[in-house]
């Protein structure tokens, strides 16, 4: 299991778009420029995450992009797994019938578990969490150099 570069850059989108005044919107172009993503990539990206209620597209002039929901109220396992689905470390997870060991063993006990945690830590963690974070990042970098 990996998470790709579209689970990231939706965590990167929001945290841009989260950046904002509450409601503020944001034209995709400023984000694709700023986070230095491709437009068209990130647009079908800002699409999974419309359709997740996590960002509210408007049209039209003045429009752009403004999160749905409180920074601190998304989890970032909520942004990622609108953009990449469930994520699941083994095929024990999938409610799969061709398991050849079908009642379990303990390989897939260790799975779960390490699943489990994965999943604990991202939905413990929300986006105004890893804004907060980020910005001492920044507070500690030499000036003119961006991550």
């Amino acid at each position: 299991m990996q998470i790709t570069r579209a689970g990231e850059y939706g965590v990167m989108g929001l945290m841009h778009l989260a950046r904002r005044r509450p409601g503020q919107r944001t034209m995709i172009d400023e984000v694709s420029r700023q986070q230095r993503i491709s437009k068209s990539f990130l647009a079908k990206i800002f699409q999974s995450l419309v359709k997740a209620g996590l960002v509210r597209s408007i049209r039209g002039a003045g429009g752009g992009f403004a999160l749905a929901k409180n920074p601190a109220q998304i989890p970032v396992l909520e942004i990622i797994e609108a953009v990449e689905g469930r994520i699941v470390f083994h095929r024990c997870k999938m409610a799969r019938p061709d398991c050849e060991h079908v009642g379990g063993c303990a390989l897939c006990g260790l799975f779960e578990r390490a699943q489990d945690g994965l999943k604990d830590a991202l939905t413990r963690t929300t986006l105004a969490d890893l804004i907060e974070q980020q910005e001492k990042i920044e507070l500690t970098q030499p000036k003119g150099r961006l991550n």
